[in-house]
């Protein structure tokens, strides 16, 4: 598709002055979030999940202080009110000690959040949270009960989350959303389910398509057709035009002429720019979905600080993926190569957003 005949002039020009804005943020690399795997434990077994995570994982959860020793290398280096951390796991809420790491953060400025599957979630574990610092939280609901059930394969799943999501339109003062993951079930019933949401509440709502890693890779259930994939993006322009719900795409890759539609941000992957991680295992890396072959070193071993400062060079010039279907396209001075999380153990990109929509 050549690139005058699928981007607007507007597009072109916007596209061109971010691409030089993210090219300044690499050469800076500020750290703004960091995503802590505080375990791989689960208390569910999704058909989707891309770690693979279980009720007794192989790997351990990492003690809190071990992380707090690394938030202690970072922490003379940055401004902690503007640097954001994210319990993610496996299942965060498993842990009975997030609080008291949540207040150990909250003590030493950092406003922190997290991503939970609601299972856990009640009256009780949410004012717990609050009263330990917790400034954001997003919780995952993937249509109606039938669909999330499904997806989830736990029989409570829905109507556990539904009920914390109902606990959150009543907090004040603290931020949240939830994330859908979207697949051939629940596509055909988004507009239903746009209208539950509005009804129960829900301001912000972030829209998924599945990546094939973990237990999707071999489920062809979970995947769109490519039909089904242009129109999730017209769902979310039209959804948005509407200005009932504030809908958005996740970042998961370039979008072509969707850029500058469907989010409120133009594509750019952050990983090791923005963003970096501490896996279960202590693994220093980008985002927690991205392969182990980028990851940049280990809490147990590295300071994180002299890892973020003088490693990450394969996220920050992007150059090495100009290669295969890459190589000439029009469009790459935007993408860069797509997400980081969308490459193999052999460097090769697995899934283009955009050549879908072709």
């Amino acid at each position: 598709m050549n690139e005058r005949k699928s981007l607007s002039f507007r597009q072109r020009m916007a596209l061109g002055l971010h691409s030089r804005i993210c090219d300044n943020d690499a050469q800076i690399h500020e750290l703004r979030n960091l995503f802590w795997e505080c375990t791989l434990r689960c208390n569910m077994n999704c058909r989707h999940c891309g770690s693979d995570c279980k009720q007794a994982p192989a790997t351990a959860d990492m003690p809190a202080a071990d992380f707090l020793k690394a938030i202690d290398d970072i922490t003379p280096h940055v401004d902690p009110h503007k640097t954001f951390i994210t319990f993610t796991g496996g299942e965060a809420l498993v842990r009975d000690d997030i609080e008291a790491v949540g207040l150990e953060l909250y003590r030493r400025g950092f406003p922190w959040g997290m991503v939970t599957n609601g299972l856990l979630l009640d009256e009780r574990r949410l004012d717990s949270l609050l009263r330990s610092g917790m400034h954001s939280i997003t919780i995952s609901f993937d249509g109606f009960a039938d669909d999330h059930n499904w997806i989830r394969r736990n029989e409570r799943s829905f109507e556990r989350a539904d009920h914390a999501i109902k606990l959150l339109t009543k907090t004040p003062d603290l931020v949240w959303d939830i994330v859908t993951c979207v697949n051939p079930r629940n596509y055909r019933r988004l507009d239903e389910f746009k209208e539950y949401l509005i009804s129960i509440g829900v301001r912000y709502w972030r829209l998924f398509s599945i990546f094939p890693m973990g237990r999707a890779a071999n489920d062809p259930d979970l995947q769109l057709s490519d039909e089904q994939f242009r129109g999730l993006f017209d769902f979310i322009e039209k959804t948005r035009k509407e200005g009932r719900i504030h809908a958005s795409y996740g970042c998961e890759g370039f979008l072509g002429p969707y850029e500058g539609r469907v989010r409120d941000y133009y594509f750019h992957c952050r990983a090791g720019v923005n963003v970096a991680s501490v896996l279960a295992d202590g693994s220093i890396s980008g985002c927690t979905s991205i392969r182990s072959n980028f990851h940049q070193g280990n809490i147990y071993k590295d300071n994180l600080w002299d890892v973020w400062q003088n490693r990450f060079q394969k996220y920050r010039d992007r150059s090495w993926a100009r290669k295969g279907a890459c190589a000439e396209c029009d469009f790459f001075r935007y993408c860069k190569g797509s997400g980081m999380h969308l490459y193999d153990d052999n460097e090769e990109l697995l899934f283009c957003h955009y050549h879908r929509m072709k």
